[in-house]
């Protein structure tokens, strides 16, 4: 973990803390606007994570353009795809308790809904034949006739 990360989590915690604090003061009323005020933190933590991730995979692909060699193969590592894991079931638990807190059921289906989609979309995205689809075969055999 960087130092940058490891700050970002720090100034989260602290944030999370904040709101669960400010929450007790202030009552039920103002909940739904404390949620969405950190949810909309959360959102620009990883939407800031998820840039650097894309700027640093497009330089890495502009470099070995550049370098005249193939282009890379898949930088999904295990170490990544655990990793993902592992970031999901940390965020499901805060996740899970906002949903459930606020929405009771609903909210706790809806959150773990979300959970489970990122996770399959991750894992198509790593496996292209993660749903049954076959490459094109352009000679085709005789077993498709």
């Amino acid at each position: 973990m960087t130092g940058m990360e490891a700050r970002g989590d720090a100034e989260l915690k602290k944030e999370l803390d904040a709101t669960l604090h400010a929450r007790k003061e202030l009552g039920d009323e103002y909940e739904s606007a404390l949620v969405d005020s950190f949810l909309e933190k959360v959102e620009q933590r990883l939407d800031g994570a998820v840039d650097r991730r894309v700027r640093r995979q497009l330089a890495e692909q502009q470099m070995v353009v550049a370098r005249g060699s193939r282009s890379p193969q898949s930088s999904d590592s295990f170490g990544e795809r655990f990793g993902f894991g592992i970031v999901s079931l940390v965020l499901a638990i805060p996740l899970s308790a906002i949903g459930g807190g606020v929405a009771h059921l609903p909210g706790l289906l809806v959150a773990w809904g979300g959970i489970v989609g990122v996770n399959v979309v991750q894992a198509a995205r790593q496996s292209p034949n993660f749903f049954g689809r076959r490459k094109d075969n352009s000679q085709g055999s005789d077993w498709d006739e």
